[in-house]
């Protein structure tokens, strides 16, 4: 019986938000009825079809052994190819990542293009119910399929290389088994969803964080004003200068400021951050598209009968949105240490030079503008593009490489790097407000300082930051999981 707590896979609806909750390990998985079903069906329609012609990985070689005739009926052949591509090279996968890798596989396995027995979709669930994790190395994976990776998760599976953690019985290799598991970016696409719903979260809370930098800066609302936006409505940037609205909101109100006009960090924040809050919408719907495709080579077609040998193994897709959503965030960090750099200036907040409160010569927040640039200096070399090389490998058979792997790990990177911007901005911001008693009067703003003033350490003589700096960036965290009100004004 089904675990009525359990997330269902049915090969079709799986969102990113899904694939987020069950990486965490606390919950439980089950293939759709109607799904196995499907599998099944695909199963013996690959079966049917390799009697009667050629169908690559299952009665051929790989790559450019695909003309190469291999024995039929047994599986020795598909356990060859798993040994083979499991190069077992580079670091250890994390338990999240193997999580959302294999949720993911699930979900295309469901979506019943691949043809593998429907054992192997069984032991993979029961993989995502007990909470067994295979060992999975990193190293291997260019943009055509994780094929080094996945073939890890199917030796696992097969009982031939030891867990990391739990274990499942062995499943026994039908023909053509390990291809229609192996063909797929699975492991890609999980690291992908979960760097953007991190960061996702992280621009949402840059808005409280920009908030609180325009209170302490006694910024100007008319950048943010309705008026001004409906003249160039890109979504983002609509959306970012309606939240900010929302945040600074006080009796009908925006508290001008005293400036005819702010910094850019300010009065360019929407047009800035605009463009990062659609590049990741558009990464996740590509990654949407991608986590319930049956994308496997070759495709069986169970309506027809038929079998389609293809390309929808590139992933040119999810790579371009990757390179797009770092180069986005990437400006969106810079405008956030542009801001540090008006907190840290005596002309814009009337207090000592970085804040110092102690005895003249006091360093008060001077390192906070090191640990920023260092950061961007570690995003600026994430957000480089990863897909304008390609590679030439199988004997020129495979002739084109997205690099999406590499796309995932830098974008991960950057995610930690603009963490950190974040929580420095935070950080002065507050002593800001402190030193000059100032309390944000907008109520949504006013309530997350108050959790910031209750949280953070207010420490104000020379010290170590970095309790200051990691406390930022727990409520920066917090406020990411929590859900945004309707934009109001």
């Amino acid at each position: 019986m089904t675990d009525p707590d359990a997330f269902v896979v049915d090969g079709s609806t799986l969102a990113c938000d899904d694939v987020v909750r069950v990486a965490s390990g606390d919950v439980p998985v089950a293939v759709a009825p109607e799904a196995m079903k499907a599998v099944h069906l695909a199963w013996e329609t690959a079966c049917a079809a390799s009697s009667t012609r050629p169908v690559y990985g299952r009665t051929t070689g790989v790559g450019a052994n695909r003309d190469a005739v291999v024995g039929s009926g047994t599986a020795e052949h598909d356990l060859r190819l798993l040994r083979s591509h499991a190069a077992g090279v580079g670091d250890l996968l994390e338990p999240a990542v193997v999580r959302a890798a294999m949720l993911i596989r699930l979900n295309q396995l469901a979506a019943a293009g691949s043809g593998i027995h429907p054992r192997f979709v069984s032991a993979l669930e029961s993989a995502l119910r007990t909470g067994a994790v295979p060992t999975v190395h990193d190293g291997g994976s260019i943009g055509t399929g994780d094929l080094a990776t996945l073939a890890e998760i199917g030796l696992a599976l097969t009982g031939h290389v030891p867990w990391a953690r739990g274990a499942v019985r062995a499943v026994a290799l039908e023909p053509g088994d390990a291809l229609a598991f192996m063909s797929s970016n699975a492991v890609t696409l999980a690291r992908a969803v979960l760097a953007t719903d991190e960061l996702s979260r992280l621009l949402a809370s840059a808005h409280t964080v920009t908030a609180l930098s325009y209170c302490a800066l006694a910024g100007s609302p008319e950048a943010f004003a309705e008026q001004v936006h409906a003249r160039r409505p890109h979504p983002g940037s609509v959306r970012a200068a309606a939240r900010m609205r929302e945040l600074l909101w006080h009796e009908g109100d925006l508290s001008p400021g005293r400036r005819i006009q702010d910094p850019f960090g300010l009065r360019a924040f929407p047009q800035v951050h605009g463009p990062a809050l659609d590049a990741v919408d558009r990464l996740r719907a590509t990654c949407e598209i991608e986590v319930n495709a049956a994308a496997e080579n070759p495709l069986i077609d169970v309506a027809g009968g038929g079998v389609f040998h293809h390309g929808l193994f590139s992933t040119a897709y999810v790579a371009l949105a990757l390179d797009q959503v770092r180069a986005a965030v990437h400006h969106a960090a810079e405008l956030s240490a542009a801001r540090l750099g008006d907190l840290m200036e005596p002309e814009f907040t009337g207090l000592a030079p970085f804040l110092a409160a102690g005895p003249e010569g006091s360093s008060g927040l001077m390192i906070l503008e090191y640990l920023t640039h260092d950061a961007l200096g570690r995003l600026r070399h994430s957000a480089g593009p990863v897909t304008v090389g390609t590679s030439v490998i199988s004997r020129g058979v495979e002739d084109h490489a997205s690099f999406t792997p590499h796309a995932a790990r830098s974008t991960a990177a950057s995610a930690e790097s603009y963490r950190t911007v974040l929580a420095c901005e935070l950080v002065a911001a507050v002593r800001v407000l402190r030193l000059t008693g100032t309390a944000p009067r907008g109520r949504l703003l006013a309530a997350r300082f108050a959790d910031l003033d209750a949280t953070l350490p207010d420490v104000r003589e020379d010290h170590r930051v970095g309790d200051d700096v990691h406390a930022a960036s727990v409520a920066i965290d917090r406020w990411g999981r929590t859900p945004q009100p309707g934009v109001s004004p």
